[in-house]
């Protein structure tokens, strides 16, 4: 790590990225909020090297720190999303109001020979008479909330998961 690199995290993104700590290593949790940070400024496409350049990273983090961190680090995705879902739902849900869970399935558009667990999958938004597509199957879980100020409800993400192939 560098010690003298300070992310570039303001104090109220940091607030709410604080709920996530426990679930990372010190090191870990720190290339966490700098690729969240990344990500939220990032005005193209929300890659590895995108996420790096959004936080301004790019040149003073070496990008296989970010790799590393998807690939090898020890942290659970599963987990986050439950702390995402708790976080959204203690935020953004009123006390006393039941909690609204959305499921639905998507198709991650992949091709090639190495491209792990892809195959072929009903996709409902395909154009023409022929609903399928090809690549990998995920079922995401989103908590739908009505925040106070906003004026219709919104929906975020919490978590996904490929759903194993029926026998």
């Amino acid at each position: 790590m560098f010690p003298d690199t300070v992310l570039p995290v303001p104090a109220s993104l940091m607030t709410l990225l604080a709920a996530f700590s426990p679930l990372f290593t010190v090191p870990s949790f720190r290339v966490f909020c700098g690729l969240a940070c990344g990500f939220l400024a990032q005005s193209g496409k929300r890659t590895v090297c995108g996420m790096l350049t959004g936080a301004g990273l790019s040149r003073l983090w070496p990008h296989d720190r970010a790799h590393y961190f998807f690939s090898r680090a020890r942290w659970n995705p599963d987990d986050l999303g439950v702390c995402a879902a708790r976080l959204v739902i203690a935020l953004l849900v009123p006390d006393g109001e039941a909690v609204e869970v959305l499921i639905d399935d998507t198709l991650f558009r992949r091709r090639g020979k190495r491209v792990w667990a892809a195959s072929w999958f009903h996709d409902g938004s395909v154009a023409g008479p022929a609903k399928t597509g090809y690549g990998n199957n995920w079922v995401v879980l989103a908590v739908r909330a009505a925040p106070q100020r906003a004026g219709s409800p919104c929906a975020g993400p919490a978590t996904a998961a490929r759903p194993r192939s029926c026998p």
